[in-house]
């Protein structure tokens, strides 16, 4: 969920990382800004997976599935096996080289929230990210108590994250309408002592595109989605999922080293 919602003054909801969203008011957060950190990811250690925009699955597939979850057939990047580890993540707080970062981890400490009053969005700060600090390097307020430019430059990247927000709705309300979903299963076969191939394990239930049913639509449908682009992106989706295979691999090499480092 890319949005929370403000009531009283308060704000409501759960959304992955923000923990203690507030919206930015110059009252509030006057002489707070942002300190530069050497490892400034270390929030996104719990995002094994994380919401993405459909605009992004040509870099994402690069890295690790792209899955589709939930009544709403919400995209995400799937960047780790188990709750609250992210297997690219380093422990300094920096990805590895090569790793794409999702512009949902990019856009954080902000975040807009919708206020139902007024009809509008909020800009939001997680108070608790580690990064705000008083008198941090990057400053949310001039003296003059306007926005400063690093603040306006964040307003600027979530208003285009927002409007490709919408493009991925619109995506997949499309999909849903051309009844392209089935349920997907990601699956390991582990080795036994001896070497033999052990019982399969399912690692994960989703809802990805299917196949079949893409290469059963009419030519006309097929062209409409090569045309606008679509096309591109559920082959980029489709290609993604081989990236459970590497998932799998960072998994068994960090137990493996924890084991022996144990050892």
């Amino acid at each position: 969920m890319a949005n929370e919602n403000e009531v009283n003054g308060q704000i409501t909801g759960n959304v992955l990382f923000y923990s203690k969203p507030e919206p930015l008011a110059l009252e509030l957060h006057k002489g707070l800004g942002v300190k530069r950190m050497d490892g400034p990811f270390g929030f996104a250690r719990a995002g094994h997976a994380v919401p993405l925009t459909v605009t992004e699955f040509s870099l994402a597939a690069l890295t690790g599935p792209i899955i589709f979850v939930g009544e709403e057939k919400t995209p995400l990047a799937v960047m780790g096996l188990n709750p609250n580890e992210n297997l690219f993540l380093r422990e300094d707080g920096l990805f590895e080289a090569g790793v794409y970062i999702p512009a949902y981890i990019r856009r954080y400490p902000f975040v807009f929230a919708n206020d139902p009053n007024a009809q509008q969005s909020i800009l939001c700060i997680d108070r608790a990210a580690e990064f705000i600090v008083e008198g941090g390097d990057m400053a949310f307020f001039n003296e003059d108590g306007t926005a400063t430019e690093y603040t306006q430059s964040c307003i600027e990247f979530c208003n285009n994250y927002e409007v490709e927000r919408q493009r991925t709705l619109n995506f997949v309300d499309m999909l849903k309408q051309w009844d392209l979903f089935e349920i997907k299963t990601a699956s390991h076969t582990p080795l036994n002592e001896d070497g033999t191939a052990g019982e399969p394990q399912v690692i994960a239930e989703f809802f990805g595109i299917s196949d079949a049913k893409l290469n059963a639509l009419p030519q006309p449908k097929l062209a409409e989605l090569r045309d606008n682009g679509a096309l591109m992106q559920i082959y980029a989706h489709m290609i993604s999922l081989v990236g459970w295979d590497r998932l799998i691999a960072l998994q068994m090499y960090k137990v493996a080293t924890a084991a022996a480092e144990a050892a």
